[in-house]
């Protein structure tokens, strides 16, 4: 028998739930990130990392991508917070405004686009700093 604490139920649970009452804003820019349509990168919304739960998230990038309504003025310190601590594990956290979604689509696309090549350019140079050597010598 299966065994979960509250505490992996409850993450389960609460990105189950947001997805399924997303906002205007997040079923409009989802449209746009779902199925690789950003460079082949996959992303994934309302998605547990660490403590939280972030909009959208590609691994293939390590970047997140946050809609901000009126109510993240009230709770930018929170937004600090979690920022740092998903930043240490190697995340970028991209914050736009919901309004910019409805009003600036193209523009907001563009920044998604620039930060998922930049960030999957340097990610395949980290994990593979050195081209091979060329083949020389015995055997070639």
């Amino acid at each position: 028998m299966h065994n979960q604490t509250n505490h992996t139920v409850l993450q389960e649970r609460r990105p189950r739930e947001l997805r399924n009452n997303s906002t205007d804003a997040e079923q409009r820019l989802w449209s746009e990130l779902r199925n690789r349509q950003v460079h082949g990168a996959k992303f994934r919304r309302q998605h547990a990392l660490d403590n939280y739960v972030v909009d959208f998230v590609s691994f293939d990038a390590m970047l997140i991508v946050e809609l901000d309504g009126g109510q993240h003025s009230q709770q930018a310190a929170y937004d600090r917070k979690r920022d740092e601590v998903l930043a240490r594990i190697g995340f970028i956290i991209l914050r736009v405004w919901n309004s910019e979604v409805f009003g600036n689509l193209c523009g907001v696309m563009d920044t998604i686009y620039f930060e998922v090549e930049k960030r999957m350019k340097l990610l395949a140079k980290e994990n593979h700093p050195h081209p091979n050597p060329p083949l020389e010598g015995e055997g070639t």
